[in-house]
């Protein structure tokens, strides 16, 4: 384990003072230097290995990921800084998001077998010094969330996940370190962990009537004080959610995406290390309301692809230590080599996720890609539609809802999924459905499908008469992402992308009939869109008929075990397309 960083900061002369950042009526008399360094969204990323490819990771932009290169950055500062004089934190979604987590979860729960957490073995080598909840770490249900958080040496952090009747703090809220000055006070840093408000929806299945969550802005008002009167010279508020102050679901929620609004409404913060949206903000400024002081923000991208340093000078003032210059930057962990502790650490666990995800399950009598399914009905999305229909059906016979005509919903999650011709494995099936969602099924009518296809036709971009087709630029409108074009089967239509937003859907019919507005239908969908992922409509109050907790790529795995064989002539019906004024566009 590495050092923890409660031992001797050095002193510095006022000279050599950043500029400052809080005003004071008196000259400094001492200053130190005390820094920060985070991660946020590592979702389960241990070494630099992509276990969908099969090999080391690589993108199109040159990065690395894994808290192995993390933590050979984190050697680097603590060098630079001194091991003394510098903090690590996270801001959540730690433990899912990979197969080697997914094995540790659902294959093998530590849970069940008492074994140590991948994530929780790796971060307490590292030493780390406090760690917020993500709305990931809520997904596998809280029996292995508790198990993880006991695991880790580092204190759990989430002041705004209470229970759910008595509001009480359902995990830590903060934490203050104290850091020894020699010949001086010591400097206490405070950091208070918030998580997000969407788990609630995210996530129903596992807390609904267990834990609430509460609103950022207000638990950090709650909160910050407290960690100030307890003493603490530098408030560090570990947030994970996004900073545009929108949400992704409706007003029955706090807002999801709340770390500038805790920022600018807060008095008392010196500093948010946020997550949860996967950007890279090196530095940002927020200015408080009610002081006028400037707030720093950092975001350090996700899955240990880069490592935020924040630095606070502080000043001894009036007998206090008080943050007078802070800045931060961010460090790009495709400069570094991993750290051989960490690998050899984690070399057993990740030898036994590679073993599983190359298992072969079944054998595919052709190449089926994903590369088309954005704007193409692809048998390989079809596949999906296929084991969905099938598991939900099966499960309604001999109930009320067994006549009932069963649909299916699914989106494309990767462009990049192929299953080949030959040995499909695990990791082909879960290259294909990258999350850990359940499946559920409810019962929509016929004009509640149509708003539905209508809602989800905003994807494309409207194409003029006679325009060129540009595929670059005929998906993802107004930004939103693929996995929010859902696709619909067992019924046909189509979907005509010169008409504008709420008129594309055209010759919706079920087994050669229009859909009439009251037909009833169940349909196959997954518990992230059920709970209102994405914001489609009718389906978080529509009656649910089925919801048996089956995760859909092991639905998948088992289905492709059982039958042996991928035969895209058993399952592959090109039910949708995309027109032009009625004419079809391929």
């Amino acid at each position: 384990m590495k050092s923890k960083k409660l031992a001797v900061v050095g002193v510095a002369t006022a000279a050599a003072l950043a500029v400052p950042a809080a005003a004071s009526a008196s000259s400094p008399e001492k200053s130190v230097t005390v820094t920060v360094m985070g991660t946020s969204d590592l979702h389960g990323n241990t070494l630099n290995w992509d276990y969908f490819k099969n090999a080391e990771f690589a993108d199109g932009k040159g990065n690395h990921v894994g808290l192995a290169k993390v933590s050979t950055l984190v050697d680097r500062v603590r060098a630079e800084r001194g091991a003394d004089r510098t903090l690590l934190f996270d801001s959540g979604d730690t433990i899912q998001g990979t197969p080697l987590a997914y094995y540790y979860a659902k294959i093998e729960p530590v849970s069940e077998t008492g074994r140590l957490h991948p994530m929780a073995r790796a971060m307490n080598a590292i030493g780390y010094d406090a760690v917020t909840l993500g709305n990931h770490e809520f997904n596998y249900g809280l029996p292995l969330l508790a198990t993880w958080v006991r695991q880790m040496k580092a204190p759990v952090l989430g002041a705004n996940a209470v229970h759910a009747r008595s509001g009480l703090p359902a995990y830590r809220p903060f934490v203050i370190k104290t850091m020894k000055v020699r010949g001086e006070k010591p400097v206490k840093v405070g950091v208070l962990g918030l998580t997000n408000p969407g788990v609630a929806i995210w996530d129903k299945a596992n807390v609904e009537g267990k834990l609430r969550f509460t609103d950022l802005v207000a638990s950090a008002r709650k909160w910050v004080p407290v960690i100030r009167g307890l003493g603490a010279d530098v408030v560090v508020v570990t947030a994970h959610a996004g900073d545009n102050g929108l949400s992704s679901y409706g007003g029955d929620l706090p807002v999801e995406n709340a770390s500038a609004l805790v920022a600018e409404q807060v008095p008392g913060i010196d500093a948010v290390l946020f997550g949860h949206a996967h950007n890279e903000v090196a530095q940002k400024f927020v200015t408080n309301r009610a002081t006028g002081r400037q707030v720093l923000l950092s975001e350090p991208g996700k899955w240990g692809q880069r490592l935020s340093v924040l630095d606070f000078t502080l000043a001894k003032q009036r007998g206090r230590w008080v943050v007078t210059g802070k800045s931060s930057a961010l460090l790009n962990t495709n400069t570094v080599a991993e750290d051989p502790k960490i690998v050899a650490l984690m070399k057993e666990q990740h030898d036994t996720t590679v073993k599983y995800v190359n298992t072969v399950v079944a054998q595919s009598r052709e190449q089926l890609s994903a590369a088309e399914s954005p704007y193409k009905d692809t048998p390989i999305l079809d596949y999906i539609q296929k084991v969905q229909t099938e598991t939900v059906a099966k499960a309604l016979e001999g109930t009320a809802d067994a006549a009932l005509p069963v649909l299916s919903i699914s989106a494309p999650f990767s462009r990049s999924a192929v299953f080949p011709a030959g040995p499909v494995s695990v990791r082909d099936m879960a290259g294909l459905y990258i999350y850990d969602n359940t499946l559920m099924a409810v019962k929509l009518t016929g004009s509640q499908l149509k708003d539905y296809l209508e809602y989800s036709a905003r994807y494309f971009n409207q194409l003029a008469p006679g325009a060129p087709v540009d595929l670059a630029a005929l998906t993802n409108a107004g930004g939103t992402p693929d996995y929010n074009y859902d696709q619909l089967a067992g019924v046909t239509y189509d979907v005509d992308v010169a008409k504008p937003v709420g008129q594309r859907i055209a010759g919706l019919s079920y087994q050669g009939r229009p859909v009439a507005a009251d037909q009833q239908f169940v349909v196959a969908i997954n518990n992230y869109r059920q709970s209102g992922g994405g914001g489609f409509p009718h389906v978080t109050t529509a009656p649910v008929v089925y919801n048996a907790q089956v995760e859909i790529r092991q639905a998948l795995i088992d289905h492709a075990t059982a039958t042996g064989t991928i035969d895209p002539a058993a399952f592959a019906e090109a039910n949708w397309r995309l027109t032009r004024d009625g004419a079809p566009l391929f």
